[in-house]
């Protein structure tokens, strides 16, 4: 009678799991793609925003299918802090990465460098929620994300973090995707050769540049740079369209900060904060839309949340853009700068839809710090020469000057380059008061970091120095033999009924992530509860990940389930 029973109750489960599976796959085959193309170092300088140097025919062909938005800022003008941002949806200044390369060392031994960032526990990887609902996650292939090395990347952010990684490689053709492709072709040490189809004399010189030949072939080798970006796109939406994915597939085009240029990229006025984004979403979204509502790029991360129909946790400070739980506009942007590579500073921005509002903290040194990898730009040269021989004049002066203003104030509308600052001008003073306020108020509810040295962060983060480690996983087994209490101890375990296998590890914030295959090229999945044991012999590996931490010690077992 038993045997019955246990037969007949195999048999229910057995149907349960067949019909949770398929109501499982039918949700992920109702999700959609989406492809995410990243480029560096650019402004909006794309046909499709009007510019007419630009060769984007791929790019504007893209945003006429979608939708173009034309007021979307960075966090900060550089990219390591922006993508630390933009991957956990949180402010780089909240999660302390808002210094720039914190993995130095040997360049300026005083630095308190190398170190990584420990963010707040609870903050992940929007990834690791897809991953978790069930998509497929490749990278290809920067990360830059401050709390890793460039060599790692915690397993639990990607199926594939690699520059062979793409959306092809997925074991389940019908499961949804989220694939990245990070191209560096407009990074601006790109600009530091000579230009080979743009014609200088066809590029518009902003004021704060000396209009010389060495300016023109620069900002000339950002355009051609721009268009080999735009071929490489092309191929990428060529081949959803040639694998017939294209149609329940979103893609994301974006920049992670402005120009590559000096006084645009490490600089928080919208030369270095302004950044294209263009949005394809078939049937979603109408072809040739414009949107201009203020935007972050800490924003683009919950968005994805939103439009796969997974909740955005709460606790990320980034809106949805679109999707069911899209966000109420912005009335601001804000952005910031602090050391960036070898020199300290401090700046924060606020940016409305007509004024932008600059805060120099220190001001008593000059706008242009020594920071030897910038220097190598052309542009930075010439500029550099002109001023030993006095002969910068008006805006170009400017930047250059020995000290600075406490404040800045522009009207963006009417003076877009950031030229006249109206700090001091009565006539604005109702502007500058609500922007102070404004990013008062914005510092304290975020927890800006910026008034803590360095040093006393890594000081929390890293005691006595030393990077603090993921404790090891524990496999704790579900099993009547063992009455579902202790954790397996022992390379080997044997259990004579099914058996349930759960995770857990001892360190706050800790992910985890287990295999079953051996070797270095194991497919990692992420963990999301318990996971069932077939009968059979099968080898279980185990690690945890702690952002800024080292890797966990690997749990491994092998286990027989009779």
């Amino acid at each position: 009678m038993k045997r019955r029973r246990f037969l007949k109750l195999s048999a229910v489960t057995a149907i349960t799991w067949m019909v949770n599976t398929r109501r499982t796959n039918a949700q992920q085959t109702r999700r959609p793609n989406v492809l995410w193309i990243s480029c560096e170092d650019i402004s909006p300088r794309l046909g499709c925003y009007g510019d007419k140097v630009a060769r984007t025919p791929h790019l504007d062909k893209l945003a006429a299918e979608g939708m173009r938005f034309d007021n979307v800022f960075t966090t900060s003008p550089v990219c390591a802090p922006v993508r630390s941002g933009i991957i956990t949806g949180m402010y780089p200044t909240t999660i302390g990465t808002h210094h720039m390369r914190t993995s130095h060392s040997g360049r300026t031994k005083e630095l308190p460098t190398p170190y990584h960032t420990c963010p707040p526990p609870y903050v992940k990887s929007f990834t690791e929620y897809l991953r978790a609902a069930g998509y497929y996650c490749t990278n290809n292939a920067k990360t830059d994300y401050q709390f890793t090395d460039f060599s790692y990347t915690p397993i639990t952010m990607w199926d594939e973090c690699s520059r062979n990684a793409h959306w092809k490689h997925k074991p389940d053709k019908q499961q949804p995707f989220f694939a990245v492709f990070n191209d560096t072709q407009t990074h601006e040490s790109k600009t530091w050769q000579e230009p080979e189809m743009t014609d200088p004399a066809d590029v518009e010189v902003p004021p704060y540049y000396p209009d010389t030949l060495p300016v023109r072939k620069s900002i000339a080798r950002l355009y051609d740079q721009i268009h080999k970006m735009d071929a490489r796109a092309g191929e990428l939406l060529q081949e959803l369209k040639d694998e017939g994915i294209d149609d329940n597939t979103i893609v994301f085009f974006w920049g992670d900060h402005g120009d590559g240029l000096p006084r645009g990229k490490r600089w928080p006025y919208d030369s270095g904060t302004r950044i294209p984004l263009i949005i394809k979403w078939p049937g979603a979204i109408k072809p040739g839309s414009v949107n201009d509502n203020l935007i972050s790029s800490i924003d683009f991360g919950p968005t994805v949340l939103s439009m796969a129909g997974i909740d955005i946790p709460a606790w990320m400070q980034g809106r949805a853009l679109l999707g069911e739980q899209k966000g109420e506009p912005r009335q601001y942007v804000f952005s910031h700068r602090d050391r960036f590579d070898e020199s300290y500073d401090m700046m924060r921005s606020v940016r409305d839809k007509q004024f932008r509002y600059v805060r120099n903290y220190i001001s008593n040194q000059p706008y242009v710090q020594w920071i030897p990898y910038r220097n190598n730009s052309p542009i930075m040269k010439e500029m550099l020469r002109l001023q030993a021989e006095d002969k910068l004049e008006g805006a170009q002066k400017l930047w250059f000057s020995a000290t600075r203003t406490p404040e800045e104030l522009y009207d963006c509308v009417v003076d877009p380059h950031h030229i006249n600052n109206l700090a001091d001008d009565p006539q604005y003073q109702k502007e500058l008061d609500r922007l102070r306020t404004v990013l008062d108020q914005w510092r304290r509810e975020t927890n800006d970091l910026g008034d803590i040295p360095e040093s006393e962060l890594i000081r929390r983060w890293w005691p006595n120095g030393e990077q603090p480690r993921t404790s090891r996983v524990w496999l704790i087994p579900n099993a009547p033999s063992n009455r579902g209490a202790e954790r397996i101890t022992s390379a080997t375990a044997e259990f004579k009924y099914p058996v349930m296998i759960d995770f857990y590890c001892p360190t706050q914030g800790a992910s985890m992530a287990y295999t079953f295959k051996d070797g270095d090229n194991a497919h990692w999945q992420i963990v999301n509860g318990p996971i069932r044991l077939p009968r059979g012999r099968t080898l279980l590996r185990a690690r945890a990940i702690r952002y800024g931490y080292k890797e966990s010690e690997e749990a491994r077992c092998v286990i027989t389930v009779n």
